[in-house]
């Protein structure tokens, strides 16, 4: 059995400002929130994990490298707050619009459960007593494919989808919210 649980958290949109296709460092802004939620997350013992579709790779936008650059940026302010992830993984491939090798499809691209599998792997992780945070339908749907528990954020693209649309365990307003929600219901 595993023995990790972990909050696996979307990037663009949940923990920072969506952008599209942030390309630049002056382009990240941090929500306020998130200091504060990350750190619930890290002195629950809970491992704080992003999960971030990045075709911007496959694009051509920027490249694998500038991806790992805003990564280890996120990771430093986080830890100047005294907050921490403890890995981040993401997808640089598009099924339709790319170039090379990142022209295709995948089984890491959300919602497909890829980068959750190697997680859960690499990390030890328990996915049916995880959760994952994002502000986009597809990342309650990734939620869905391996038994976690989807929340919804209201910020980000999270504030145009509808309930309709998903079936999410909660929906909060951000990611503290969604944080807050999470602790209350380990104590179930």
């Amino acid at each position: 059995m595993k023995k990790n649980t972990a909050v696996f958290l979307d990037r663009d949109g949940t923990i920072n400002e969506e952008v599209e296709y942030l390309s630049s460092l002056e382009e990240l802004n941090i929500y306020p929130n998130s200091f504060e939620a990350i750190r619930l997350i890290n002195e629950s013992e809970m491992l704080a994990v992003v999960i971030t579709n990045q075709s911007g790779v496959a694009r051509g936008y920027f490249d694998d490298d500038f991806v790992r650059t805003v990564h280890s940026r996120i990771n430093e302010i986080l830890q100047e707050k005294g907050g921490y992830i403890d890995r981040f993984y993401y997808c640089p491939h598009h099924p339709t619009e790319g170039k090379g090798r990142y022209l295709r499809s995948c089984d890491c691209r959300k919602p497909e459960p890829g980068m959750l599998i190697r997680a859960s792997e690499e990390l030890d992780i328990d996915l049916a007593r995880s959760y994952m945070v994002g502000d986009a339908a597809k990342d309650i749907e990734l939620a869905e494919r391996v038994g976690a528990k989807g929340i919804l954020v209201k910020t980000g693209y999270g504030k145009n989808v509808t309930s309709s649309d998903i079936k999410p365990a909660h929906i909060a307003e951000d990611i503290l919210d969604a944080v807050k929600w999470i602790m209350k219901d380990r104590q179930k």
